[in-house]
């Protein structure tokens, strides 16, 4: 039983020429999707103002004339997730390097050549102990900072296989590896802290977050989708599954985000099967475990391929950004129900303030009727 209605309202869509893929669409700036298809073409999709009203448009974007400065890379091997992230180095310095996963059962390290000012394939082995060895090939990867110089990897495989690594950056060295193993394909690996504050980050952003209650959300192609609870100090060995999320064909997306202003991030879905899942934890009595319950579900057109949230109209409030095999889907909160809330916690806040000030008002009086007391008292 559903426990929420669908909290978005559709305001765009845009038509691809051709299908895309899981691997298909990114965020480009601040404000700037770019949706890539089979047959080669690109497009370029914001907002911006046109005849006093923000609108959407989208673009091809041309590769005909490529600048000199850009550097060709040619591959050996089928591409399939591309994943830039920030390593850490003993001297305290950090650098952003590039991640590759290909059909050669291999991550490819794309790390620059200060002298030559341009990117160079290099052994991953070097900086990432943890990514060499793989037992097939790597489908989607993730990683997170987490205090003390060290990070969290995870990787999922076309055979099933997840494999989950905290490293000390510095050295490079694994201190603790985890592997599991599915029946399917996996999909999408990722990991994230279940509370929004601190907002966790990846590698590159500018702020880093401490070891405390990390989780890991792995999907895959047959079986029910998996939250892997506290993996840094349990490891794999702390499953809760999100019941029905193997309904509705593959798991091909997924997304863990704050989409009802809470503080509390939720666990969005996309399915072959044309749904959009959303799952939030409840947590349970004393002496039982929480759960991830279904909230709400939604239907497209066609299948979904990826999932972003970012604000693209500019105006403080996300969107999220859904592909699928047909297009583009963008939806936006409700401003009169994202305003209501805004007013409900500007009253909460005002309330606070004016008790909080009450208090301190007694206080101070109270001290002052000590002082004068203590000072009509004949010495």
């Amino acid at each position: 039983m559903l426990r929420e209605p669908f909290p978005l309202v559709e305001d765009s869509f845009s038509r691809l020429p051709s299908q895309s893929n899981i691997y298909g669409l990114c965020q480009a700036g601040k404000q700037e999707l770019l949706a890539a298809t089979l047959k080669g073409k690109v497009l370029c999709f914001r907002y911006q103002e046109l005849q006093h009203k923000v609108r959407p448009v989208a673009k091809e974007v041309q590769f005909t004339y490529i600048p000199e400065s850009c550097l060709n890379l040619e591959l050996q091997f089928t591409p399939f997730q591309l994943y830039h992230t920030e390593v850490q180095f003993a001297e305290g310095s950090n650098e952003t390097v590039f991640l590759l996963s290909g059909h050669d059962q291999r991550i490819h390290l794309y790390k620059e050549n200060t002298s030559l000012h341009q990117f160079e394939e290099q052994p991953v082995e070097k900086l990432f102990p943890e990514l060499q060895q793989l037992p097939s090939n790597v489908l989607w990867l993730d990683m997170l900072t987490v205090a003390g110089s060290r990070r969290l990897s995870v990787f999922g495989c076309q055979n099933g296989c997840v494999g989950l690594a905290l490293v000390d950056q510095t050295s490079p060295e694994v201190l603790q590896s985890w592997c599991v193993q599915f029946d399917s394909p996996v999909s999408t690996v990722q990991l994230f802290p279940l509370s929004s504050q601190p907002e966790a980050s990846r590698l590159g952003a500018d702020k880093r977050v401490g070891m405390e209650g990390y989780n890991l959300l792995v999907t895959s192609t047959i079986e029910m989708a998996v939250v892997y609870r506290d993996v840094q100090e349990r490891g794999l060995s702390w499953p809760t599954c999100l019941s029905e999320s193997d309904q509705w064909d593959a798991v091909l997306c997924a997304l863990v985000i704050d989409l009802d202003f809470d503080g509390e991030k939720e666990v969005l879905l996309g399915t072959y099967g044309q749904e959009l899942l959303c799952y939030k934890f409840q947590p349970a009595e004393s002496g039982q475990d929480g759960q991830f319950q279904l909230q709400w579900r939604r239907s497209f057109k066609s299948p979904l391929l990826s999932l972003i949230y970012l604000d693209l109209t500019g105006d403080g409030l996300r969107e999220l950004a859904v592909l699928t095999l047909k297009g583009l889907h963008i939806l936006q909160h409700s401003l009169t129900s994202t305003a209501d809330l805004v007013l409900e916690r500007l009253a909460q806040k005002v309330s606070e303030l004016a008790v909080s000030y009450e208090l301190e008002s007694a206080k101070a009086l109270s001290s002052e009727e000590d002082d004068a007391s203590a000072q009509a008292t004949p010495t």
